[in-house]
C-alpha cells in the first residue's frame, strides 16, 4: 500500500522562495474546479479549470496581497498531481503530502448566470499514517513560517475533525500565530489557541453560538468563543463585518458594489486577515484590508482572486469604527422604519 511522503517537494516541483515563506495555509481538501461559462465575446462555451478548495482560495488571495505562501495539503491521484502543479504555476509553494487516494473535483455550469452543479467527486478519506504525515507537515511548516491560516473540513471528510484541537494546541504552544476559518465540528474540537477566528454569522447561528442574526446576538456569541480565540471576526454579508479585538467591538462596512458571485468572499477575507497579521497591521487597518479583499472578490467569478492594487482602492472605501452592538441594532431598527 502506498504511504504518504512528507519530504519537502524537490526543487523542480516546489515554487521558488518557499524556504522564506511567512504564511502557511492548511488546505485539508484541495481539489480541481471546472467551470463552464459563456464567452463574453460570442457566447460560446468557455471552460475554466483551476485548483480550488477553501485553503486554496485563502492562499490565492494572500499571495495576491504579497504574502510568501506555503500551502500544506494532501495530494493524490491524477487530480491531486494536477492541482499541485497548478498551484505552483501560480507562485504558491506547496508542501505536498502524497496520499494513496484521489483529491476531489467538481464541475459547475455557470452559463445561465448561477452555479449549477453537474458532477462532484468527493476526496478520499486518509488513513491514519497519512493523517499523521499531514499534521506533522502542518506543524513543521507552521513553526517555520510563524503564522498559519487554518481552514476547515466539509462534513468530516478526509480525517476526524477532533484532531483540530490537538494541532492548534501544538502550534500555539510553539508560538505560532493562528488565523482560523473554521466552524462546525473542527471549531468545537478547539478549546484554546486561536489568534483570530473568522466565522460567518450564518455559521454562528447554525452552530448555536448566536441565537439569531442581530448584532447583539452575534456579539454575545463572540463572547462565548473567547476561550477558543483571542480575537473574533464575523462576516455578515452586505451588512458588514463585526469584529471583537481586545474586548472591544468594531464594525467594518464594505464599499457598495454589485455582487457577481458571493462564494469565496469569506475566504478572501481570511486571506486578508492572515496577511494583516504577518504585516503587524493595527486593528482598523487589518479590518480594512480583509474587508476590501472580500468585497472585491464578490465582483468577480474567480474565488480568492483580485489584484493587490485593486484591493488597495477598495480599502480606501471601507469604513471602520468602534461600536456598541446594541446601538447597531437600534440603528438597524430605525433604518427599517424609514
Amino acid at each position: 500500500m502506498p504511504t504518504a511522503n512528507t519530504d519537502p517537494p524537490n526543487p523542480e516541483e516546489q515554487s521558488e522562495g518557499a524556504s522564506s515563506s511567512n504564511l502557511c495555509v492548511f488546505a485539508p481538501w484541495p481539489l480541481i474546479t471546472v467551470a463552464i461559462e459563456a464567452s463574453p465575446e460570442d457566447g460560446s462555451d468557455d471552460i475554466v479549470v483551476r485548483a480550488g478548495g477553501q485553503g486554496v482560495w485563502v492562499a490565492r488571495m494572500a499571495a495576491s496581497l504579497g504574502a510568501r505562501v506555503t500551502l500544506v495539503g494532501p495530494f493524490g491521484g491524477k487530480i491531486g498531481r494536477a492541482a499541485a502543479v497548478m498551484l505552483r504555476d501560480e507562485g504558491i509553494a506547496v508542501r505536498s503530502v502524497d496520499v494513496a487516494g484521489s483529491n476531489g473535483a467538481y464541475i459547475h455550469d455557470r452559463r445561465g448566470g448561477e452555479r449549477a452543479q453537474i458532477a462532484e467527486m468527493r476526496p478520499a478519506r486518509l488513513d491514519r499514517h497519512e493523517v499523521d504525515d499531514l499534521l506533522d507537515a502542518l506543524l513543521t511548516e507552521g513553526m517555520r513560517c510563524g503564522t498559519v491560516a487554518l481552514t476547515g473540513l466539509r462534513d468530516g471528510e478526509v480525517f476526524d475533525p477532533a484532531l483540530y484541537g490537538t494541532v492548534v494546541r501544538d502550534l500555539a504552544a510553539n508560538g505560532v500565530e493562528i488565523i482560523a476559518d473554521v466552524a462546525g465540528a473542527p471549531l468545537k474540537a478547539i478549546d484554546q489557541g486561536i489568534g483570530v477566528l473568522k466565522i460567518s454569522h450564518e455559521e454562528m447561528v447554525a452552530d448555536g453560538y448566536a441565537t439569531d442574526g442581530s448584532w447583539s446576538a452575534i456579539a454575545a456569541g463572540m463572547d462565548r468563543l473567547v476561550d477558543r480565540a483571542r480575537d473574533i471576526v464575523v462576516s455578515c454579508a452586505a451588512r458588514g463585518t463585526l469584529a471583537r479585538f481586545d474586548g472591544k467591538f468594531w464594525l467594518a462596512t464594505p464599499p457598495n458594489v454589485t455582487p457577481r458571485d458571493h462564494t469565496g468572499a469569506g475566504d478572501s477575507m481570511t486571506g486578508g486577515l492572515a496577511v494583516a497579521r504577518t504585516q503587524g497591521l493595527s486593528v482598523s487597518d487589518a479590518l480594512r484590508l480583509a474587508t476590501a479583499a472580500g468585497a472585491l472578490n464578490v465582483t468577480r467569478r474567480g474565488r480568492g482572486t483580485g489584484a493587490a492594487m485593486d484591493v488597495d482602492v477598495f480599502r480606501d472605501h471601507v469604513e471602520v469604527r468602534e461600536v456598541d452592538p446594541a446601538d447597531l441594532d437600534l440603528e438597524a431598527k430605525r433604518s427599517a422604519q424609514q
